[in-house]
């Protein structure tokens, strides 16, 4: 079977884990809808439920992974052979580059809630005004992102205090990282569309095919050419790009409504409205998620390179943790989106509930089990002794206590997969964004120690987390409510 190429679990396995589930929910039944035709695409409206979230889930989590390994190897490369100040300018500029674009990518979250809703109530036109949007929106957003990030760079990084001995290097990365943004835009925006149909593993291929050639281009620039930081930023780009073309051809040979002709390219008005009234909010959450980030980086850079090197790698290795969990973030978005659009409320209760499930259960392993072999990955990245135990630190408090995110993500994805986006965006800009900023600035001077300063993380995760829960369920118990006045199909 096709899943075997892409995880070791057989139905048999799925089957006797989702008849256990079932027991912890009600059972019902679902209006049965024409089964997709295309092998790539998952029906999320009819079939077993729990097994759909698996298959749908592993190629996400195992593309995200994917992607991470490749960013690993620019760390590693570079951490390896180049210099631990090299090492640091590639980590300084994470924050500031999510600041600069998590607007737009917001805008993906609303294609794919759009694409999903409009897919699962069989809206071919509404489906191809969508495609065609995103894909405009992504290359001038791109554009404006590319112009935006060159000119912006070494002022934010100077006002984020970034330590003198590599703010030269992070603006060289930053320039050329920016200049190949309509790239990542576009593979971003086209994969959102994918997965809206229940296609997750084309994605996956392309991300597998780029990032190959993004590590070859690694060892070859900072190996050969002794171009460090600038070699890294140099194959990104160039593996951006080859992902971003291989999207654009899926969707240009697709059979269905998600076709893309690039000569009818246009914005349909309407639409776009759609989209940022569900992305925007959602981009301005992560922009100021971003923003909260760049605080705590201010605050790391504070302690110095050596800190910050150990805290790139740490961070580097974090997103292997966050990965798996948010898988299921972008899984309920998905799944709630094409559910609700196709009338079948019982599984949009149950989406919820095996995700959230999932996605703590992925965290809490992953978690722990990087925590407890840390010292040793991390001198993967560096073999520097204060560096390994700066990481160290991190590491003790964010990986233990990373199911308190995926849990926060699921419900605030399951939100927006209902349309609701403006609340959870409220929501974690008070619970995570402003209580982060009110901890750095009042709770952390009293003890400056990194330890003091990680504290954050978990304590906002907590707090946003049984907020959007709590929403969550008085949105869920109002569409319900008004479910079960309507009769039931068979």
């Amino acid at each position: 079977m096709e899943i075997a190429l892409i995880f070791p679990i057989s139905y048999d396995i799925l089957s006797q884990i989702e008849q256990y589930l079932e027991s912890m929910s009600r059972s019902c039944k679902v209006t049965v809808m024409p089964q997709t035709t295309n092998k790539y695409q998952i029906d999320m409206c009819r079939g077993p439920l729990f097994r759909q979230i698996v298959l749908f889930s592993v190629p996400l989590m195992l593309s995200g992974i994917l992607q991470l390994l490749f960013n690993a190897a620019d760390l590693i490369v570079i951490g390896r052979f180049a210099s631990h100040e090299a090492l640091a300018a590639v980590g300084a500029t994470s924050s500031l580059t999510a600041l600069i674009v998590n607007v737009f990518m917001g805008l993906s979250v609303g294609t794919n809630v759009l694409v999903a809703n409009f897919y699962g109530a069989k809206d071919r036109k509404s489906v191809s005004r969508t495609v065609h949007t995103a894909v405009l929106i992504a290359i001038i957003g791109g554009i404006i992102l590319a112009g935006v990030g060159i000119a912006l760079a070494t002022p934010l990084l100077r006002l984020m205090a970034t330590p003198e001995d590599v703010i030269d290097k992070s603006s060289l990365y930053m320039w050329i990282y920016f200049a190949g943004m309509p790239f990542i835009m576009l593979y971003n925006f086209g994969s959102a569309v994918l997965r809206a149909t229940g296609d997750t593993r084309r994605p996956l291929y392309y991300l597998l095919l780029a990032g190959i050639v993004n590590v070859i281009l690694n060892l070859f620039f900072v190996l050969v050419c002794g171009m460090d930081v600038a070699g890294v930023a140099l194959a990104t780009v160039a593996s951006q790009g080859i992902a971003a073309i291989l999207v654009l051809r899926c969707l240009r040979d697709a059979r269905d409504a998600c076709r893309l002709k690039m000569r009818t390219l246009r914005i349909d008005q309407p639409i776009l409205k759609q989209m940022l009234w569900i992305g925007l909010p959602a981009g301005i959450q992560g922009m100021f998620f971003s923003l909260s980030n760049i605080t705590i980086q201010s605050s790391v850079n504070s302690f110095g390179s050596l800190a910050l090197a150990g805290n790139t790698a740490a961070v580097s290795l974090e997103g292997f943790v966050y990965i798996g969990s948010n898988a299921f973030h972008q899984t309920v978005v998905s799944f709630t989106g094409q559910n609700l659009g196709g009338a079948q409320y019982d599984r949009i209760r149950r989406s919820i509930l095996y995700c959230a499930l999932c996605s703590s259960a992925v965290a809490i392993i992953l978690g722990y089990g990087f925590f407890l072999y840390g010292r040793a990955l991390l001198s993967v990245y560096n073999s520097t002794p204060e560096v390994i135990s700066w990481g160290m630190l991190r590491m003790n408090i964010l990986f233990t206590t990373y199911f308190l995110c995926g849990i926060m993500d699921v419900m605030s994805g399951a939100l927006r997969g209902l349309g609701h986006s403006v609340m959870p965006a409220v929501i974690t800009l008070l619970g995570v964004c402003v209580l982060r900023i009110v901890w750095v600035y009042t709770v952390f001077p009293i003890h400056p120690t990194m330890e003091n300063l990680m504290l954050s993380y978990p304590i906002t995760w907590g707090i946003t987390a049984a907020a959007n829960g709590y929403y969550l369920y008085r949105v869920c118990g109002k569409l319900f409510r008004n479910v079960r006045k309507l009769p039931r199909t068979a």
